[in-house]
């Protein structure tokens, strides 16, 4: 019987197949086998969006990206806003876990506070991707920045644009707690390591906030009035070094190299008005097509992701004068 199978099988699929090639053959259109059964999976779909919050370029670039790629489908969007408050995010992914999404995209404050409600999620058959900061718990996909990349490259630049000065620099971290700002940290130190020459003055954390960065970074221009650079962690962060900078009247002596999503006024607008002499940019709308596309193949092998886990590093682009006035180099919020 099962021979008998077997063969009726094969024979259904030679059929198929002979269709198939006389129909190349006369050059007649062929229906793609696939297309219908691509649709039928993702059509009425739920993708829930948590950022650590939805007032900035990151996560609004991210959520238009989702929404381009993935709505025309049938897939529906649904986004909570945290506002930067760690326990709303935690009570927003708690509340989704009872929902039930397919897909949960998280933006974690920090590497502990959501790990176990995103096992507890995966457990429960929702899919979750992290997309640039990671939680200690590995789910089925991470998208984003290398950032031991991202800290090598500043530090780099910095260590490069002090050579013949002080060899004095400063470090404003992001928040302590935060895998990008532990990880970005530990690629600079890869290169201060190679590079005794230089001296931090500083290396303090302003918590992802433009007014402490300001802060710090006045404080230490007073007391080292001849730096020569500092490695800041987020450009968002690092409106408010810069502004301590040019208060001192040092721009363009203090080489300052921060990091960001490639948005046009946070990034490529600040490099040409030397706020940022180096803007490392993991460019936003990528990684949002980037971060579609793993879920799509994450809606099409729904039940089979058990015990996967994978990451997807952004390809890096070097923002400075040379390129910052290029058009393509920046993204502008609002337009495709």
């Amino acid at each position: 019987m099962t021979t008998r199978l077997s063969f009726l099988k094969a024979t259904a699929f030679s059929v198929a197949l002979g269709a198939s090639a006389g129909a190349f053959a006369q050059g007649k259109g062929l229906e793609d086998p696939f297309r219908d059964a691509y649709y039928k999976t993702m059509s009425g779909k739920v993708v829930a969006f948590v950022p650590v919050a939805l007032s900035f370029d990151l996560a609004q670039g991210w959520l238009k990206g989702l929404k381009e790629e993935l709505e025309p489908l049938g897939v529906k969007i649904i986004a909570r806003d945290p506002n930067w408050s760690t326990n709303a995010g935690a009570q927003a992914v708690t509340s989704l876990i009872g929902e039930k999404p397919d897909v949960i995209v998280v933006h974690n404050p920090d590497v502990q506070t959501y790990a176990r409600l995103l096992r507890t999620a995966e457990t429960n058959g929702i899919q979750v991707v992290q997309i640039n900061m990671r939680s200690a718990y590995s789910s089925v996909a991470y998208v984003g920045a290398d950032w031991v990349e991202i800290g090598e490259k500043a530090a780099t630049a910095v260590v490069a644009a002090c050579k013949g000065k002080s060899n004095k620099i400063s470090i404003v971290q992001g928040a302590l707690s935060a895998a990008a700002s532990a990880y970005t940290l530990k690629g600079v130190e890869n290169v201060l390591a190679k590079n005794p020459q230089i001296t931090v003055v500083s290396s303090q954390a302003a918590d992802w906030d433009a007014a402490k960065a300001k802060g710090i970074t006045q404080t230490v221009l007073k007391q080292h009035p001849d730096l020569c650079g500092t490695v800041g962690f987020w450009d968002g962060m690092d409106s408010g070094t810069a502004a301590a900078i040019k208060e001192a009247g040092l721009t363009g002596k203090v080489f300052l190299a921060t990091s960001g999503g490639g948005e046009q006024k946070g990034a490529c607008d600040q490099v040409k008005s030397g706020a940022y002499d180096l803007n490392l940019s993991y460019d936003v709308p990528t990684q949002a097509i980037t971060m579609a596309g793993q879920i799509k193949w994450l809606l099409q092998n729904t039940g089979k992701t058990k015990g996967l886990g994978g990451s997807i590093y952004t390809t890096l682009i070097p923002i400075t004068k040379a390129n910052a006035s290029v058009e393509g180099t920046c993204w502008k919020l609002g337009k495709s």
